[in-house]
């Protein structure tokens, strides 16, 4: 894994875009996704393997989840993945963790929180098409067939129909990404994916540290954060609208008419 330390706004963005170049296509189409986070000290655990809280009570979570649910999502969800981004994508303790295609969607995730302004921030990018390389056969072919890079609930439950079935395809670790339905117009705007792991257990920061290709850690200093977030809010990449609604209204003029702490 490599770790680069920035310095300044340009040099964040060669790093951010380093490697988007697609031969085949001629365009510049990255195969990688990122996940901002406002300290550079915080892990890749999820909420149900965090502390170890949760581990047991997975399938437990998801069926307490699914049975008083029921009715509340506009359209029917037929997978126990679309039914898990759902909870994910809700709050419950799932063993996703929450990606996106945008780097600068992850670095607002990185400049939200001014109460950590004083932290040096992360990026996590991954290369999908490096990590697909250690998937089972099974999930190999399928994509392969569809022509895909990463999973929708749809394709998941033709080789996984549960989570069970995810565990028992391989004895390795390995990681997949996994395309949520259009639940909501924050799904949709926050262009966001999740990662999804064969364990309730497994951690994948444990996972990606000993990859030597497709993944690196850039490290955004907090002096260059205001930076970023300023840069970010004259783009329109704020709490309006990644959170469509009121509360992502609230949120954005809380932050935006906050101080700068001196």
């Amino acid at each position: 894994m490599q770790e680069h330390r920035v310095s300044s706004w340009l040099e964040l963005q060669e790093a951010l875009f380093a490697d988007s170049w697609n031969e085949a296509l001629g365009r510049h189409r990255a195969s990688y996704v990122f996940r901002g986070m406002p300290h550079a000290e915080h892990d890749l655990s999820t909420a149900l393997n965090r502390r170890g809280l949760f581990v047991r009570k997975e399938k437990d979570l998801l069926r307490a989840f699914r049975k008083y649910a029921r009715g509340t999502p506009r359209e029917p969800l037929d997978s126990v993945w679309d039914w898990l981004a759902l909870a994910q994508h809700h709050g419950l303790p799932t063993r996703m963790l929450d990606w996106t295609f945008s780097p600068y969607v992850a670095l607002h995730f990185l400049t939200e929180d001014t109460d950590l302004a004083q932290e040096d921030g992360v990026v996590w990018c991954v290369d999908y098409r490096e990590t697909n390389r250690l998937l089972p056969r099974p999930l190999k072919t399928l994509l392969k067939r569809e022509g895909a890079d990463v999973f929708s609930g749809e394709m998941l439950a033709e080789v996984a129909p549960s989570i069970s079935d995810l565990d028992r395809l391989a004895r390795h670790p390995f990681v997949l990404f996994f395309e949520p339905p259009s639940l909501d117009a924050r799904i949709v705007n926050q262009f966001a994916l999740f990662s999804v792991m064969n364990g309730p257990e497994a951690r994948l920061d444990s996972f990606l540290e000993r990859r030597k290709q497709g993944v690196r850690r850039l490290i955004i200093p907090a002096d260059l954060k205001w930076e970023v977030r300023d840069k970010l809010d004259q783009a329109n990449l704020t709490e309006r609208v990644l959170f469509p609604g009121l509360d992502g209204l609230s949120r954005w003029l809380r932050r935006y008419y906050s101080p700068r702490p001196r």
